[in-house]
């Protein structure tokens, strides 16, 4: 395949490659995408996802939150797959400045990444929105209904619901990364969510890579696209690092 060969050389050349990702990345994990046909947003609940992952609906309903956060959102057996290791093998080499991420699942971590930028939280991270305690997963999962603090206050997952702002530290860690990158690989991402999709906007290096199943709106702009899961690639391409 001419395109595999081609972004071969291209990573074997980049020094400060960034790697983009989105849900296209955890799906070979067996973490279902929103948008994709078998997604959440094309099964029937009592309200929409959208809605029901709203910040106003977490306030005025947050039983009906909590049941299906635990039941959609958490997949706690899901285990990094070749993308994600590769991805945390270019940092161990030094050949990476990191992942800029839209996933909420903590995947990248578990594959040893060390740098990165989860625009949208983590379902690792949860606090008291009263007392501010933090709290992990576990709580979330073994509590029944609304989980508490000690001090009475909701227990809120650490995750940007819609009408909630992307954590302004974590923009700019994620921007200045974008910004030093010499080749940023937008991997399993449809770039469809704002404000997310503008990052990419922030890359002034050398090579944009575009990997994802589907057509993108950034695919005429990229200097290699390839339309293939995330996982057979870079697992291909993991095999000249071993």
């Amino acid at each position: 395949m001419e395109k595999l060969e081609q972004l071969k050389q291209i990573i074997q050349e980049s020094e400060r490659i960034v790697f983009f990702t989105g849900a296209g990345v955890s799906t070979e994990s067996g973490i279902p995408d929103f948008r994709s046909v078998d997604g959440l947003y094309n099964q029937k609940y009592d309200y929409p996802p959208e809605t029901i992952l709203s910040h106003t609906f977490f306030v005025r309903f947050p039983s009906e939150f909590f049941r299906f956060y635990r039941d959609k959102m958490i997949y706690e057996d899901a285990k990094p797959n070749a993308a994600h290791l590769f991805m945390a093998k270019m940092e161990e080499m030094g050949k990476s400045l990191g992942v800029v991420t839209q996933n909420i699942d903590g995947l990248h971590q578990a594959a040893g990444s060390k740098r990165v930028y989860e625009l949208h939280g983590s379902i690792h991270r949860n606090y008291c929105t009263k007392c501010r305690k933090s709290y992990g997963l576990k709580t979330i999962e073994e509590s029944e209904d609304i989980p508490r603090c000690d001090c009475g206050g909701i227990i809120k997952p650490d995750v940007v619901l819609y009408e909630e702002s992307l954590n302004e530290r974590t923009i700019i860690g994620a921007i200045n990364a974008i910004e030093e990158a010499d080749t940023l690989i937008v991997c399993g991402t449809s770039l469809s969510v704002y404000p997310a999709s503008g990052f990419i906007r922030y890359f002034q290096g050398k090579h944009l890579i575009l990997l994802n199943l589907s057509e993108t709106p950034y695919d005429g702009m990229a200097d290699l696209v390839i339309h293939a899961k995330v996982g057979e690639v870079l697992g291909e391409i993991a095999k000249d690092y071993e």
